[in-house]
Parts: C-alpha cells; sequence; structure tokens
C-alpha cells in the first residue's frame, strides 16, 4: 500500500511516498506555500497520480510534547486534505525530522549542500513517514 507523506510549513511543504511492505520512504517534491496554504491542484496531482491508502502529516511539536505556534496550521492542513480529497488523515510526531534532515544533507555534502534547502522539507517528509512506519506496524 502506497502512503504519502507531508511536513507541513508556512512557505514550504515536504512531500514523501513510501510503501509499507518495505517500511521505506523517498523525496518526491517540496510545494510551495503561501502562509501555509499549497497549490492544492498540485496535491491532487500527486494523489491521482500516487492513489495512497492514506497521508500522513508531520504534528509539529516542541521537545516537552507540548504544541507550537505552528501546531494548530499543521493540523488544520491535515483537516483540509481530509476533507477536499476525501482521504483519510493521520497526524504523526515530527519532532527534530528538520534537524535530522539537515544533517543527513550535510552528511552527504557538506555545508553547500545544506545551503540548498530546497531538498530539506522533502526529506523530512521521508523520516516522519519512516517514523510513522516504525512506530505504526500492526496498525496498517
Amino acid at each position: 500500500m502506497i502512503i504519502l507523506a507531508f511536513d507541513f510549513g508556512m512557505r514550504k511543504i515536504g512531500v514523501a511516498v513510501g510503501e509499507d511492505i518495505i517500511k521505506k520512504g523517498r523525496p518526491l517534491n517540496t510545494l510551495n506555500a503561501h502562509n501555509g496554504k499549497p497549490n492544492w491542484h498540485i496535491i491532487k496531482n500527486l494523489l491521482e497520480y500516487w492513489e495512497p491508502k492514506f497521508i500522513i502529516v508531520g504534528l509539529p511539536l516542541n521537545i516537552n510534547g507540548t504544541k507550537q505556534n505552528i501546531t494548530n496550521r499543521s493540523e488544520k492542513f491535515a483537516h483540509l486534505l481530509k476533507c477536499k480529497f476525501n482521504i483519510i488523515v493521520k497526524m504523526h510526531d515530527e519532532r527534530l525530522s528538520t534537524v535530522e534532515a539537515k544533517s543527513i544533507i550535510f552528511k552527504k555534502g557538506g555545508f553547500k549542500a545544506l545551503l540548498k534547502k530546497e531538498k530539506v522539507h522533502s526529506l523530512a517528509a521521508v523520516i516522519i513517514l519512516e517514523s510513522w512506519f516504525s512506530h505504526n506496524i500492526f496498525n496498517i
């Protein structure tokens, strides 16, 4: 079964795709957003192409588990995905996913690679998706 994951941001939204059989994800696009609003037509095209069983959206929380300022916006984005496309949307803790994504990019290409931020968000979406796989082996 195919699953899409989103790393929500106010200016950029990372997208990843994965399959439950191999429990791995791979980065897709990083979508531009204006004040948290993506181009819904692009998301519709992604859903039509990949035909995911459901969607995972990263839930931004502070280290201590409390909500951040962006948490409500991410939850609203997840709700809009569910309503606009009539698809199951699940939220998953994304604490430190962007930090981990930046670390991976830095290890692979150094500081210059890190300056090219377009891959950070889609890699963070992969990290969110793979984290969801590892925490939900029996709940798919």
